[in-house]
């Protein structure tokens, strides 16, 4: 009997470990995730579809977000074969600095670079019942009514306690895995999941990049600078969507 009790006891012992380790929370890691835009959906003219061409109306592109308590720094992936059509998308670097409440955006846009250096964004969430597993991750949707027209969806996990996510997007009680437009033209979804420590390298700010601006103050510049300008609203939309 006495054999048997600490079988029993061992097995107990083994399972609680086994649900503590299912259980623990994600401090800090990276997540890489894959972006899908479709960009006939962002230009509408005809001609300029043409110009992109069909089989590329669908650009698929990497992001990493390496991330620990203080800070974040979510950046695009150079592919091993160029893309003749990548300036069709953003591509922004954001590094976040939580402890001091600070972002910076780093920005090229028609051969110009440029930094916004500014607070962390808040966005108003409204949690909802509906949950979907992302890269093995159970995450919750959120929808952001970005304006009277617009909405953001979002999908967080709370396994993953930093509160990060793709470009500006952070603030919710957890990592956002899943981030897409309404109509679907820009989607990300984390494809990977890494829980490491990130190095000094990874998670480093980069450095300024052309003339630093506040958001206000960029998007004031770049509407008298494109006034006129065919995409021009567009352009400006695309770089502040988030």
């Amino acid at each position: 009997m006495a054999g048997i009790r600490t079988l029993i006891l061992l097995g107990f012992l083994f399972l609680g470990g086994s649900i503590q380790a299912q259980t623990q929370l994600v401090r800090e890691g990276k997540i890489t995730y894959e972006r899908r835009t479709n960009v006939w959906k962002i230009f509408e003219d005809e001609r300029m579809r043409q110009f992109i061409g069909e089989k590329n109306k669908i650009k698929i592109e990497e992001f990493t977000l390496y991330f620990n308590d203080s800070s974040s720094l979510f950046s695009y992936v150079v592919p091993d074969q160029p893309d003749p059509q990548s300036w069709l998308t953003m591509k922004n670097t954001v590094y976040n600095q939580f402890n001091k409440g600070q972002r910076f955006v780093y920005m090229d846009m028609m051969g110009n670079s440029m930094t916004v250096g500014d607070s962390l964004l808040k966005h108003t969430w409204k949690i909802t019942d509906k949950t979907r597993k992302i890269a093995g991750y159970e995450c919750t949707r959120v929808i952001w009514q970005k304006d009277d027209t617009t909405r953001i969806y979002a999908w967080y996990t709370t396994d993953i306690i930093a509160t990060v996510g793709p470009e500006n997007i952070q603030g919710l009680p957890g990592a956002v895995l899943g981030l897409a437009t309404e109509d679907g033209s820009i989607v990300y979804f984390a494809k990977k999941v890494d829980v490491i420590t990130p190095t000094a390298e990874q998670i480093a700010q980069p450095k300024k990049k052309g003339k630093q601006y506040t958001q206000a103050e960029l998007i004031a510049d770049l509407t008298e600078k494109l006034k006129g300008q065919p995409y021009g609203d567009r352009i400006i939309t695309g770089m502040f969507y988030w």
